[in-house]
Parts: C-alpha cells; structure tokens; sequence
C-alpha cells in the first residue's frame, strides 16, 4: 500500500535545488534515478543499497530535491514524527504545486482524486478514517475469516500439478489474495478479472516514474473502481451485514467518512492484495534459496511467525517509502526543510547492522526483528495482520501437501517499478515424495 509519487522528469523546477548547508558535498556523487530505474539495480538492489548507507543515513539529491533516508534510526524517528506526514499536498515541488497545475493538469486531476483516503491523510484525518477499520483488521477479529481463506488456498493447491513446471506466481501468490481481499468486501467471482485490471493499473500510482499512458489507465481504473464501489455499497445497504461492508456504510451514513473517502479507502483496502502476494513470492523463493532454512521451518512449524517477519525483513515487497515535510524536522544530523519529500529505502533500512546483527543472513529463528517492511509510526499498514495470517495459511498448507519445492527456471523480478520489489515468474516443481 505505496505512497503516490508524481513523476520527476527533467522540466521539473526541482532540478536547481541547492544543497543544504548541513548535508556533505559527495565527491561521487550518487545517480539516484539512474540506480533506482535500472533493471539490474532491481534484479538485485541489495549491494547499491549497502554502498549509499554505508555514506550516510540521510542524503540530499540536489538534482531532484529530494532525501533519501538508508538507516532504521532515521527512518523510525521520520515514520513517527507529526513534523513528516503521508499528505503529499505539502510536497512544495510535487504534483499539488500551482506550477504542476498549470503544466499537467491531467496529473494533478489524477492525483487529486486519489488523495482522500487513509494512506494519504495526516492527522488527525488520518486517525479518522484509519479508525473505522482498524479493529476489523486486528488479528484477533480477523481469525473470523480463517475458513474462508483456507477454503480459497485449498482451490488453487487442488490446481497445482504434482510434478509438471508451473508459475508459482500466476497459479496461487497473485489469485490466493486477491481472491481473500474481494470475498472480504463480498464482491463475486465473476468480477475478479476486471478488479484485478483495476488495482494494476492503479499501482503505478506509487512508481518512481509513470508515463503518460500508465497515468492516463490509472485515472481510467480509478474512476471506474469507484464508481463500481459505489453501486456494490449502494446494492448492500438494505442488509449490510456486520463485516468490512457493513463497516464502511455505517461510516458513511454517521459522516465519520465523507462519500468519496468511503469508495477511496474500499478500492484502497482491496487494492491492498497486492502487499500478501510479494509476501508470498518472495518469502518462497527465500526459502527454496536457503534449503536449510527451509528444513527447519519444516520440522519445526513453531518456526512460521519468526520465520515470515524474516522473510518481510529480508525480501520486502515495498521499496520506497515516502514523507512530506509538514514542519522542518532534523532527521539524523540532517535537517529536513518544510516542503520537502523525503524517501526511505526499504531494502536499506532492512539490512541495517546497526539494527540487525548479520544483516545478510537469511535467518528465520532471529528474533526480535524490528523491520520495516510495513512502513512505521501511525501509518503502518493496516493489513499486515491479514498479509501475515494469509502467508501462514498458505506455506503450511503448501509444505502439508508437498514434499518437493524446488526451482523449474530462472526467478524474473519486476524491473519495472521502483516502488515494489516483487516476482514476475516464479518457475517451480513440486513433488509429493
């Protein structure tokens, strides 16, 4: 669930931003959309981004006036701030700015209309909305939905050849949640392929770099979605019932949440399948990458919890992680100024040895782990409950009904986005014996 971002292309009037007075001038300096668009860079990012922290845990980019932020210190102490929020309205040089108006208006109109929603908000909006979910996605009242979701993982392991090569990726990590996200909000079957068009279009919403194709499909996707949300609520309301339906008409009706936060934070909180299934791509090529890992965990179940924190520690399907400076806040020994955008790196900040002892071992007895794969402070994912209950359904059925798990070809990663790190194709083979 990614921070939108507007793309920063060579006219943006960020490009002469001058280097603050208490940020170091690098020697070499570093190319940052060079590294962070290079498919090579997001084929594997992790030894760029062990170069950068290892240079500092805040940097300025002077060519796009951004800061990027590599260490977990400094990016807890950004997460939790009030000074630094999710509203990139106050992003001086972003897509809300008069300039970007006048310039792109279809941009800003995109922008615009996907900005009331939970993830976008800061206080004490944010509280507002976030509140009218946040008991219905705590573990606790999510075991409700157990049958449901095991019901959903056991249809696509039942499709699953014994032998024969399949894409993991396409056979169960992209439909598994996707389908538990839709049957949440009780939208039928028969709409899972539109839905799932909708939510690909709208993630690139929280790219590095959109073209104009890609923001005029999301535009498209996102007034379509909505305007769906709105007829399935509005065919709801006589028997809303007492789940995440019933949830979000109530919040309408009391003015908790305004018409267009409501159909917002609906598409939102379905697009959000796509958090579980880099989960569970990910987490599984990790495991078959360290066999001896994954014969713990299969001998010892107990393992699951500390085992998939590891997997979101070490392979974490977000990458970039945004905040608008609402107040100038010192971050580290670096003063963020009011107005500006600040990045955290993801893949970085997990691998932090100041945070995690041997940072690059895959380990899935280490505990604690204090990752940061959900984001931090107040915007922490909401469906991180849900991610985590799905991926342990799922690899313990998996590992309940196959013997074999191993690699039929060569993993392709996206080098498409820099927003997410996740798996295209996932060859694999399974065997029962």
């Amino acid at each position: 669930m990614s921070e939108t971002l507007d793309r920063i292309d060579a006219s943006d009037d960020v490009l002469d931003a001058a280097v603050p007075p208490d940020v170091a001038t690098e020697g070499d300096a570093i190319d940052w959309w060079g590294m962070l668009t290079d498919p090579k860079f997001l084929s594997n990012p992790y030894p760029d981004l062990k170069r950068v922290r290892e240079r500092g845990a805040v940097h300025f980019d002077p060519v796009t006036g951004l800061y990027f932020v590599t260490r977990s210190r400094e990016f807890g102490a950004m997460a939790k701030t009030l000074d630094m929020g999710r509203d990139t309205r106050f992003w001086a040089n972003g897509w809300n700015s008069p300039e970007n108006r006048a310039r792109d208006p279809e941009t800003y109109e995109l922008f615009r209309e996907f900005q009331p929603q939970m993830i976008n908000a800061n206080a004490p909006d944010h509280r507002r909305t976030r509140s009218v979910y946040d008991k219905a996605f705590r573990p606790g009242d999510m075991t409700r939905y157990l049958p449901m979701m095991e019901e959903e993982c056991r249809k696509l392991l039942d499709a699953l050849p014994d032998d024969g090569p399949v894409d993991f990726m396409d056979a169960f990590a992209n439909p598994l949640p996707h389908r538990i996200s839709l049957r949440l909000f009780d939208i039928p079957a028969e709409m899972d392929e539109t839905v799932a068009k909708w939510i690909a279009a709208l993630s690139w919403l929280g790219n590095i770099v959109m073209s104009p194709e890609q923001k005029r499909e999301a535009q498209t996707a996102q007034r379509e979605f909505k305007e769906y949300v709105r007829g399935h609520l509005a065919s709801r309301s006589a028997d809303p019932g007492n789940g995440l339906i019933g949830i979000s008409l109530a919040a309408a009706a009391t003015g908790t949440m305004s018409e267009e936060e409501t159909l917002n934070n609906v598409a939102m909180l379905i697009s959000g399948s796509r958090t579980t299934l880099t989960l569970l791509g990910n987490g599984l090529l990790t495991l078959i990458r360290n066999p001896a890992q994954f014969e713990l965990l299969r001998a010892d179940r107990g393992l699951m919890r500390t085992a998939i924190e590891e997997m979101l520690r070490y392979e974490p399907g977000s990458s970039i992680i945004p905040r608008a400076a609402i107040n100038d806040f010192q971050c580290g020994e670096v003063r963020i100024p009011a107005g500006a955008l600040a990045i955290g790196l993801v893949g970085a900040i997990n691998r932090d040895p100041e945070r995690f002892d041997n940072p690059d071992e895959f380990d899935i007895t280490r505990n604690p782990n204090h990752h940061s794969a959900f984001g931090g402070g107040a915007h922490i994912c909401i469906g991180k409950a849900l991610a985590r209950m799905t991926t342990q359904i799922a690899f313990n059925a998996l590992m309940d009904r196959f013997a074999r798990i191993e690699l039929a070809g060569e993993p392709v990663w996206w080098t498409d986005r820099s927003d997410q790190r996740g798996l295209e194709r996932l060859p694999l083979r399974f065997g029962r014996a």
